[in-house]
């Protein structure tokens, strides 16, 4: 048995739109190991939550376009399915949490009869068990009182409240993937931080596999194995946890750490941020997509989009800085302290 339990492969999404199309994601690749937890970081339309839905078949079929690529689950192409296949998929296989609670849940239902429908459509059981399930799910989760909040409505709950249905709702068929879509933008801090440490415990009692989609790499750092650094529907940087803080290589994933603040940071200190914004993906033209933006551009990153290079066997960056020719450039000190990496040449 391998290992890999999702795989997406030099994917490509665009859409018809009256101004044209637009090509949202452009030869996205990642893989997702069984047990574990990979995110996708990246600015507010970068593709991430397309890639996310594309997997899950949620995206309107009237004008999207799959171009290219596959997304293989268990050694099945999921583009290949058929709706009626991919009805089996969802939540029984594959579920996703999405970014706000309240659009989420019906709110002329009650949330024990939520829970209870996506049980009773994956699994052969009663009206009494699935009910005792649904119960037991959101014990999991931390409601309190669960017994009595079942005849609740989502509005007689609170925001991070409603987020915990909603993974309940997500986790009741036991699914082996789920993907969590900015599961906690919509929270507070404190709540964020259950939130997560929630399904990180989740994670470890049920072995679920997880993508998590987020603008802050901050959100992640304590619950990701993997990050996957996305922009203009490209991921342009991946590696592990340590190698995306401590050695990034693309000059995006340096921006997005110097505009995260540190808990040690004296707050008289500014934040720094990425200047200008992010390319119009339907009017993209010749060479790298950060490269308007970017501090370190060279003529030839105008002109040619750069090739994946191996940092690690881990490790990869899509960046010209990486290629022999280019300067050696001293990184920014995005830690708040005195660890400073430079860039590898070759």
């Amino acid at each position: 048995m391998t290992d890999t339990i999702l795989s997406v492969d030099n994917l490509d999404v665009s859409f018809q739109t009256y101004n044209g199309v637009i090509k949202a994601v452009r030869g996205v690749d990642f893989d997702l190991k069984r047990g574990e937890t990979l995110a996708i970081v990246g600015e507010s339309g970068s593709g991430k939550s397309v890639t996310a839905k594309s997997i899950m078949q949620l995206l309107p079929k009237k004008t999207t376009m799959i171009d290219e690529g596959s997304i293989t689950y268990e050694n099945e192409n999921l583009l290949n399915y058929s709706r009626k296949e991919m009805e089996k998929i969802r939540g029984k296989e594959i579920s996703m949490v999405f970014q706000d609670p309240m659009t989420s849940l019906n709110p002329t239902m009650k949330v024990g009869k939520q829970v209870v429908e996506g049980i009773r459509k994956h699994q052969s059981l009663t009206k009494k068990e699935a009910y005792n399930r649904a119960q037991e799910l959101l014990e999991l989760v931390g409601i309190p009182n669960a017994k009595e909040r079942m005849d609740a409505y989502p509005h007689e709950f609170s925001g991070g409240m409603r987020q915990r249905v909603v993974i309940a709702i997500a986790l009741a068929c036991n699914p082996k993937v789920l993907i969590a879509d900015e599961p906690t933008t919509a929270l507070d801090v404190t709540i964020q931080a259950q939130i997560l440490d929630l399904m990180k415990d989740l994670q470890k009692k049920t072995g679920t596999s997880i993508i998590i989609i987020t603008h802050d790499l901050g959100v992640v750092v304590n619950m990701a194995s993997r990050i996957a650094v996305m922009y203009a529907g490209e991921i342009v940087e991946t590696g592990t946890l340590e190698e995306i803080f401590y050695n990034p290589q693309h000059p995006y994933t340096w921006g997005l750490l110097q505009s995260m603040p540190k808990m040690h940071q004296d707050r008289s200190v500014p934040l720094i941020p990425i200047k200008g914004s992010p390319p119009d993906v339907s009017n993209l033209h010749d060479g790298c997509p950060f490269a308007a933006r970017c501090p370190y551009v060279m003529k030839v990153c105008h002109d040619h989009v750069p090739d994946k290079e191996q940092v690690s066997e881990t490790h990869s960056v899509s960046c010209w800085l990486q290629d022999e020719r280019a300067p050696r450039i001293k990184q920014p000190d995005f830690t708040g302290g005195d660890h400073v990496v430079q860039t590898k040449t070759r």
